[in-house]
């Protein structure tokens, strides 16, 4: 498998414009039963402490709640022409997990206004069943 192939079109669907395109996109990239999980902004981790929670993870499991989640992140970032989303560095692989970094930069160019880590947890067929993300800025 080519790592680099695999966060190529892992971060490429973030930024995919055509729904058509995307939804094929999570259907080639996720298995069927597959879970993203995302480590929650660190002012929402603050606002559910002040409700009495101790932590809060956001889920998506299947493709209909993958779609729902990666056409929400393109609406919000990608859709009004301000961001684009990349890969930053290599990715690196270890088993059935990849690690890779990705960045949010501004299409215009600049610097990124948000980057994350990913950890991906590969099936037997190649596809994600695991998809752990830490927003780091």
């Amino acid at each position: 498998m080519n790592l680099k192939d695999l966060t190529d079109r892992y971060v490429a669907v973030w930024s995919e414009p055509d729904a058509d395109r995307r939804r094929a996109a999570i259907r080639e990239l996720w298995a069927d039963d597959a879970v993203h999980v995302l480590q929650a902004p660190l002012e929402l981790r603050e606002a559910a402490a002040g409700l009495g929670f101790d932590r809060l993870v956001l889920e998506a499991r299947g493709h209909d709640e993958l779609e729902s989640r990666v056409t929400r992140a393109y609406q919000e970032f990608v859709a009004p022409g301000t961001f684009v989303f990349q890969a930053a560095g290599a990715a690196e692989r270890l088993r059935e997990v990849v690690k890779f970094r990705w960045e949010m930069v501004p299409r215009a160019g600049g610097d990124p206004a948000g980057a994350g880590l990913e950890f991906l947890v590969l099936g037997p067929d190649g596809r994600i069943v695991g998809d752990y993300q830490f927003i780091e800025g």
